[in-house]
């Protein structure tokens, strides 16, 4: 592959650099740790309703987790809860992000994050819902008493059924917001009932920009509704937009998505290239910013490191990476550990 088809990879939102901190004290399980985590050490604002959030997840059985046990995940989350199966559910911290952006919750995966809610509040909405739904006799009072005053502005019990929309689905995409699961199930159920033009309708809106900003999960996903219905190199061009963004926002394994885009390791072998000296020197020669080609680099690691899970290989460069651009508090983020 050319060097210039991945001039625009890898793109996540911009920010300006906030304060160095420089925090090295141990957080606590507790909702006022993670609160000071993402304060302290994840140099950001945490979610208002955080708190909220975190006793739910405790009253649903899920095992509330310190903020700072991150070894062999992906360094950019930052865990909330683990659920009997293994799953994490986390917040991400996006490594730059524009100002007003809030962090998504995320399921942490071996190659990456898996997007839940594009925030807190949407994530505790649909919860309230769906204890609803599935409890109609109103033995669901623990949830709604753990979500407090958040949940009593987010949801009104009964309103499911009073909606009368004809399923949890349709209610939730229409009154909570629009989540990947529910947009894949969908489309799904449309090829079952023999719907191929809602399919496709519902896929390429799937792709909508600022739907789910920096995730390449609803590229690869129309690439696989593309390639179900013949659509053969339409699939590939939606299969190489999708790995210009993180690879760890695939929502799979790479290969997976790479064999759909026709590459075979030369994406790989460029990335690889990127980071040596030789490629460094070769970007600066070209006019490209010191702070850019590191951030870049940063990036390529972590696209490297989501290709097997093995975070923990990189984190020492990544970290050097942002401390390089400029953005220290990334760094100790990156590098902090229980």
């Amino acid at each position: 592959m050319k060097a210039g088809m991945v001039g625009v990879m890898h793109r996540t939102p911009c920010a300006t650099s906030l304060p160095v901190r420089r925090v090295r004290a141990r957080v606590t399980c507790s909702s006022s740790g993670h609160v000071s985590f993402i304060k302290d050490v994840a140099a950001t604002q945490p979610p208002e309703n955080l708190h909220h959030l975190l006793k739910m997840l405790q009253t649903k059985g899920e095992t509330i987790r310190s903020p700072g046990s991150r070894h062999g995940l992906i360094p950019l989350a930052i865990p909330l809860s683990e659920n009997l199966s293994g799953a994490v559910t986390a917040l991400l911290r996006w490594p730059t992000a524009p100002p007003g952006l809030e962090m998504p919750v995320v399921e942490v995966r071996k190659h990456g994050v898996w997007l839940l809610a594009n925030n807190v509040d949407q994530y505790i909405h649909r919860i309230l819902v769906e204890e609803d739904a599935n409890k109609p006799d109103g033995n669901n009072g623990e949830l709604f008493h753990a979500s407090s005053e958040a949940g009593e502005k987010l949801y009104t019990r009964g309103d499911f059924a009073e909606s009368q929309l004809p399923n949890l689905e349709a209610y939730l995409l229409k009154k909570v917001g629009l989540f990947p699961d529910l947009l894949e199930r969908k489309v799904n159920r449309h090829f079952e009932e023999g719907d191929q033009i809602s399919a496709m309708v519902t896929g390429e809106f799937y792709t909508k920009k600022d739907l789910f900003p920096g995730f390449a999960r609803p590229f690869v996903f129309y690439a696989e509704i593309l390639l179900k219905v013949g659509r053969l190199s339409e699939a590939k061009d939606s299969a190489r937009v999708a790995l210009k963004s993180p690879w760890w926002t695939l929502g799979c394994a790479y290969q997976d998505v790479a064999d759909i885009a026709q590459w075979e390791d030369e994406q790989i072998e460029y990335i690889k290239e990127k980071v040596t000296e030789e490629g460094r020197q070769e970007d600066l020669k070209k006019g490209k910013a010191p702070a850019q080609v590191a951030l870049d680099e940063a990036a390529f690691l972590l696209d490297l490191a989501s290709i097997e899970g093995t975070w923990n290989d990189y984190l020492d460069r990544i970290a050097e990476c942002y401390k390089e651009a400029g953005y220290n508090e990334i760094a100790n983020f990156i590098l902090y550990k229980d």
